[in-house]
């Protein structure tokens, strides 16, 4: 039996560009961080595109000693429903507001893939 790694192979998919999260066969409820079964019910799993849109649910601006810029980390009410740790990009930290629209997008950083957010208005 092959083992299970879910954070391989989500990480897999974003350097793919795609940004998938899991959903419950049975339940058909989403999850997200990647796992092996699903939580309380030790369902299975599947692979399925996320939106890519959500809502910013709550905001910390971490302010560095000059000359270090400010950064952001978000949590994320994603349209299906988890909610995910994040940042968002392409605006100043101070002006990240709880109940933001933002859309995800996909960047490299030393060899791995992430998901951060941009602002709904700016990605059209």
């Amino acid at each position: 039996m092959a083992e299970v790694q879910p954070d391989v192979e989500y990480q897999a998919h974003l350097a793919e560009g795609r940004f998938m999260i899991q959903r419950g066969i049975q339940s058909g409820l989403y999850h997200f961080y990647p796992r092996a079964i699903e939580p309380a019910t030790g369902g299975e799993l599947e692979w399925v595109a996320a939106s890519g849109t959500g809502t910013v649910h709550s905001v910390t601006v971490v302010n560095r000693k000059p000359p270090l810029d400010p950064y952001n980390v978000v949590l994320v009410d994603l349209a299906e429903g988890p909610r995910m740790m994040s940042r968002v990009e392409g605006i100043d930290p101070a002006d990240i507001k709880i109940g933001m629209s933002v859309v995800a997008r996909i960047v490299e950083a030393d060899d791995r893939h992430f998901v951060v957010f941009v602002p709904a208005e700016e990605a059209q």
